[in-house]
This record gives structure tokens, C-alpha cells and sequence, in this order.
């Protein structure tokens, strides 16, 4: 979910909540490792949950997309000679929506 959509939605159940508190909220979440923020070139950020996974980014609509690979550490490893503390894997593409709809 981007910022704003956190907002809105809590700002449904909570109709005092302010945009501050949420971007305060979620970069408390982020530094303490709790989240993580996507962020694209000419996107809004993203937050998402710290579990190992990857992502998949429509290049027309922007959609971002969850899909669990094959985890690559051992590989990364393997081909670096050393150690990594982990790696984002974003794949783009052109989503199936807007395959359907011919924009490519």
C-alpha cells in the first residue's frame, strides 16, 4: 500500500488521524526494520512486510505485484565470494490487465 492509501483507510476508522502521524508511523516502521518502503522512479512508495519476497512492477500502470521465487542468496553468494545482508529482485513487465487492453 502507498501512504496515502494507509491514510485514507484510516482515516475511515479514525477520523482524527493525520497525514504526519501516518509517514511519522511509517518511517518509524522502516528504520526499525519492521517494514520495508518500495520506491520507483515516478511512483508514490510502497510499504510492504520484511517476509522474503519479490516483486513484480507493470511498467504501464505501475501495479506492484507480490511473487515468491526461488531464494538466490546461496547463488549471490556463491558468485560474489562473500556474504550478503539480502538483495530486492523488482522484475518489470506488462501486467495482464494491461496485456488485455493492448497497452504495450
Amino acid at each position: 500500500m502507498t501512504a496515502e492509501q494507509i491514510y485514507l483507510e484510516m482515516k475511515r476508522r479514525n477520523s482524527k488521524i493525520s497525514q504526519a502521524t501516518i509517514y511519522n508511523n511509517l518511517n518509524a516502521l522502516t528504520s526499525a526494520g519492521k517494514i520495508i518502503r518500495l520506491s520507483e522512479t515516478g511512483q508514490p512508495d510502497h510499504y510492504d512486510n520484511t517476509t522474503r519476497h519479490d516483486h513484480l512492477f507493470c511498467d504501464v500502470c505501475g501495479k506492484i505485484a507480490d511473487i515468491t521465487l526461488k531464494d538466490l542468496t546461496s547463488s549471490i553468494e556463491e558468485k560474489l565470494g562473500q556474504d550478503i545482508i539480502s538483495y530486492d529482485l523488482r522484475i518489470h513487465y506488462v501486467c495482464p490487465e494491461c496485456q488485455k487492453k493492448g497497452k504495450h
